[in-house]
């Protein structure tokens, strides 16, 4: 962020800039409670200038609702929906690492390429969190109801890679 100046966002004090694309921007940040409680989670809010845009407003509370319903080692758990200030966020899952975007771009400025056991690796965590979803049931009416969910943005921007060797997949 510009200063280093720790900021409110409703229940959360934003500790720093992770990320901005086109229609959001992502914080690491921290919620506090009584006792000492401490947790750091990532939030994804609308960016300003597109808080009012309903088709924005509607894309990341379907995000929210969709990977809601996960719960998966290889799928950033969604924590809270909320707004704040006319503000939609999304409260997630912290992953302390970097993106595979991030990591190969490096890896292609030095002249060097993944190699084939952690490229296999990544694809096989990212299939486990892949099948889950896809084959995830929820009980309507008595009966256990497939939601055939799908990620529609497989992209290495998606893919987090945390400093402790987690692969998780995010942007549903």
């Amino acid at each position: 962020m510009a200063n280093d100046a720790i900021q409110t966002f409703g229940k959360y004090q934003i500790l720093e800039r992770i990320a901005t694309g086109g229609t959001a921007e992502i914080y690491k940040a921290k919620l506090e409670g009584i006792g000492g409680f401490q947790r750091t989670f990532a939030i994804k809010r609308i960016l300003p200038n597109l808080s009012q845009h309903s088709d924005y407003i509607a894309m990341l509370v379907d995000e929210a609702k969709v990977a809601g319903l996960l719960s998966h080692a290889n799928i950033v758990q969604i924590l809270d929906l909320g707004q704040v200030d006319g503000i939609w966020y999304i409260a997630m899952e912290y992953v302390d690492g970097r993106d595979l975007g991030a990591i190969l771009r490096r890896a292609s400025r030095k002249g060097l390429c993944l190699p084939v056991p952690h490229a296999v690796f990544i694809a096989i965590e990212l299939l486990k969190g892949l099948e889950y979803a896809h084959q995830r049931q929820v009980m309507r009416g008595g009966k256990a109801v497939q939601l055939n969910i799908i990620h529609r943005d497989i992209s290495p921007p998606n893919v987090l890679m945390s400093f402790k060797g987690e692969v998780k997949l995010t942007d549903f």
